[in-house]
């Protein structure tokens, strides 16, 4: 059996173990700095890979995570995201990892291997869902698993890997490949891999939610406003699109249970907090749709 990429040894850091602590940080910052540059090479998939999930989001579908160990962790991380920022319903976006809620705790050996389990964790799809597995070697069978059943379903399916051999890349729909090197300590995917993943995550999420309109500008207009901080930022948000006083935002939200789109809606267009929340309605609850607000140059 040939050996997996990310198994590789990387040659500037053999000396790793016997440097001062700050030549330690600087040689794996050094590493760090490469990712973002093998993540631009694989724009054009990512792009693909949001649209594909806009598009079945309007469709009423779901976006699934799949993955194993640090993999499945960053997918369970990035769903658990989607609620409070987007305001979105929390079956939208959902994060499976191999060997179910203790493995996102603790290592469950041998949860990747298992095929037979992938198929069972991907019952859950359907025709209108995205499913994106996640694995830096591209090779757990757990994954093949979830790519047989998706299949079976008809759901869309997105491969993230740093391998282009890993058997995922030979059965996903569209593949995003990050040949991010080998790692700081030789097959530690925790490392580059996992920023790498992390890096597309953040990508096809946040992507996906603006495309459905979920953001206004790059404002976060859809969150949920559950404490100080949140709330704070709710009121500025309203001030700054509406164009009023944060005591006129703060007045707006209060009528509508800090509803942030139904008091710009009321305050801009001079609508009650039913009205508002019916013309919000109507456009689908897109923003964009309602007000627009000309670029200052």
């Amino acid at each position: 059996m040939s050996e997996v990429i990310t198994e590789y040894r990387n040659e500037n850091t053999k000396d790793i173990d016997l440097l001062p602590t700050i030549e330690m940080v600087k040689k794996m910052n050094e590493e760090d700095k490469l990712v973002a540059l093998a993540v631009e090479e694989e724009s054009e998939h990512i792009a693909e890979a949001i649209d594909i999930i806009a598009k079945q989001f309007l469709k009423g579908g779901r976006l699934f995570y799949f993955g194993a160990g640090t993999s499945g962790r960053l997918g369970v991380l990035d769903a658990s995201e989607c609620p409070p920022t987007f305001s979105v319903p929390r079956d939208m976006v959902q994060g499976i990892i191999a060997g179910g809620r203790e493995a996102f705790l603790y290592a469950v050996e041998g949860a990747e291997d298992s095929f037979e389990t992938g198929v069972q964790d991907a019952k859950v799809l359907t025709d209108k869902d995205v499913c994106v597995v996640i694995s830096a070697s591209g090779n757990p069978k757990y994954l093949l698993g979830v790519l047989h059943q998706a299949d079976e379903a008809g759901a869309r399916t997105i491969a993230i890997t740093c391998n282009s051999k890993g058997r995922i890349a030979e059965e996903a729909g569209l593949v995003i490949c990050v040949e991010v090197g080998p790692e700081v300590i030789a097959g530690s995917s925790r490392l580059k891999a996992g920023t790498a993943q992390k890096m597309i995550l953040n990508m096809l999420s946040t992507g996906s939610m603006i495309k459905i309109g979920k953001t206004y500008e790059n404002f976060m207009i859809d969150l949920k406003a559950v404490n100080e901080k949140l709330k704070d930022r709710a009121i500025r948000i309203v001030a700054q699109i509406a164009g009023i006083s944060h005591s006129e935002a703060l007045a707006a939200l209060l009528k509508c249970d800090w509803e942030i789109k139904t008091a710009i809606v009321s305050t801009m267009m001079k609508l009650d907090i039913e009205e508002s929340r019916q013309e919000l309605k109507k456009h689908g609850g897109v923003l964009r749709k309602i007000i627009y607000r000309p670029q200052v140059v």
